[in-house]
């Protein structure tokens, strides 16, 4: 096998995974790019938003030839999926990039997640679930009975950020208009998918992306990233409480003084917790796993067989 790099353009972040012949990291960088800003009001990715993911891209394209790597996969998401504009940003993506451009589905989003956060896991009597939090989607997957079960919610950090949170701190009217959007959602993937039903109080959950990665650093108590000490940290239900009502009474620049806070992520990070602690709700769940693999790694492991 070949070196491969996997490019994620997310509606809040662009990414990037290299990997050699073996599937061992060579380098994996995370850029705040913000793709999806105001996608859910104008219905198309922004020039701003646009020149951010593609400064971002050549650079990446940079680190690609450091490493001697042409071969890859970029995956669009959630932004991608709903802009209009979606085909020629892809299009200008192969050109920076050289590499094939995909955008996934939902339910491809959620299956290439599960394949990257689950490949180091341990053995579990439960059924393992992965919900992968993203900037404008929610990805939840599942394997049942060697049948892989998946739903994309349409919401995220930054879109309910966008359509609930408009005072400097969070506000009771405006925490129950993101709780109701948020419930809806969830309403919809239960009844979408009734195989869900079946798994409440019966699962093992894997927590991956922005979110969750920031809770897991925050909740370290640690500045500076260190993947062993939040790949694989438990967090309980209580912890996504108490960091909800600590950061939604405060505003952006002050949740930034909090150790482990991302920069980039200080808007948006309530909202993420807040369709966290809704699915561990409705799943009957109170602790979850966190992992710093993820749909990159799942993407990586599909081009080079290893999935």
């Amino acid at each position: 096998m070949t070196s491969v790099a996997v490019i994620d353009c997310g509606t809040n972040s662009t990414r990037i995974l290299i990997v050699d012949g073996e599937g061992r990291t060579l380098a994996r960088e995370m850029t705040i790019t913000r793709l999806g800003e105001g996608v859910a009001q104008t219905g198309v990715l922004g020039d701003a938003a646009l020149d951010r993911v593609f400064t971002c891209l050549t650079r990446y394209r940079a680190i690609m030839d450091r490493f001697g790597v042409s071969d890859g996969k970029l995956v669009a998401t959630s932004a991608a999926r709903d802009a209009a504009n979606g085909p020629e940003f892809l299009a200008r993506c192969k050109e920076i990039t050289g590499i094939t451009p995909a955008l996934l589905t939902g339910e491809e989003e959620a299956t290439a997640s599960y394949i990257g956060a689950t490949a180091d896991l341990e053995g579990s009597s439960q059924p393992v679930m992965i919900i992968d939090i993203g900037g404008g989607s929610t990805e939840l997957a599942c394997r049942v009975d060697d049948q892989m079960v998946a739903f994309s919610m349409q919401l995220g950090c930054v879109r309910v950020s966008e359509a609930a949170f408009h005072q400097p701190t969070v506000t009771t009217d405006e925490a129950e208009v993101a709780r109701v959007m948020i419930e809806r959602e969830i309403d919809r993937m239960f009844a979408a998918v009734p195989a869900f039903g079946e798994l409440v109080g019966a699962v093992r959950l894997v927590g991956l992306a922005g979110t969750v990665a920031t809770i897991a650093q925050m909740d370290a108590g640690i500045s500076e990233y260190d993947r062993d000490a939040v790949h694989h940290r438990i967090l309980r239900r209580s912890d996504v409480q108490r960091w909800y009502d600590t950061l939604a009474a405060e505003t952006a620049s002050e949740r930034l003084r909090h150790a482990g806070m991302v920069p980039g992520r200080e808007d948006v990070l309530v909202g993420g917790l807040l369709v966290l602690d809704a699915v561990m709700a409705r799943f009957g769940i109170e602790e979850l796993l966190s992992s710093e693999c993820d749909i990159l790694d799942g993407v990586a492991a599909q081009l080079q067989g290893r999935a």
